[in-house]
């Protein structure tokens, strides 16, 4: 049973989805996802596009972007059941368990705050995380390119901070 999948082999995968959403078979358009969320916002809350004028700009971005995270979400549970029979719901990975604590609360707690500052920074670069990342790097932008390099530093720190402490033994 094969339980994870090589890195070259999905480096070449996730280039030719790259590939794909930027032709005119595919999308036509940057990979990314996080215009689904002012679409849908406009949808659930019934916001007039003619109010608010964004909802324009991302009427086919954000249902495209809304049909292929329902997608990669389908996909990634139906490959977990069925493929790597890996499944399970986990509030608490065993790396937060082993390196810092047992509560729940501190767990949500830091991932909420260190996925607003990811989100906060991937915005005052002009995109998400998953479009400088994919399409921004693919195409060589340079705001791209320095929100990757102030990703993988405050990776660094942020893991060397993290991984300082004693493994508890869990």
């Amino acid at each position: 049973m094969i339980r994870r999948m090589p890195w070259w082999l999905a480096g070449i995968l996730m280039a030719l989805l790259v590939l794909f959403t930027f032709s005119v078979f595919g999308a036509n358009r940057p990979f990314g996802a996080s215009t689904y969320v002012p679409y849908f916002a406009g949808i659930l809350f019934d916001l007039s596009p003619e109010k608010y004028p964004y909802l324009k700009e991302v009427h086919f971005a954000g249902a495209w972007e809304g049909v292929m995270l329902l997608g990669a979400l389908t996909g990634g549970f139906l490959t977990s059941v069925f493929i790597t029979k890996s499944f399970r719901l986990s509030i608490m990975p065993t790396g937060w368990k082993k390196y810092k604590n047992t509560s729940v609360i501190s767990r949500l707690v830091w991932s909420f705050v260190s996925g607003f500052f990811l989100i906060i920074g991937a915005r005052l670069a002009g995109g998400c995380t998953s479009g400088h990342f994919l399409s921004g790097m693919a195409q060589t932008a340079i705001s791209s390119m320095i929100f990757g390099g102030v990703v993988l530093l405050s990776l660094i720190i942020t893991g060397k901070i993290f991984y300082k402490s004693e493994a508890n033994d869990v």
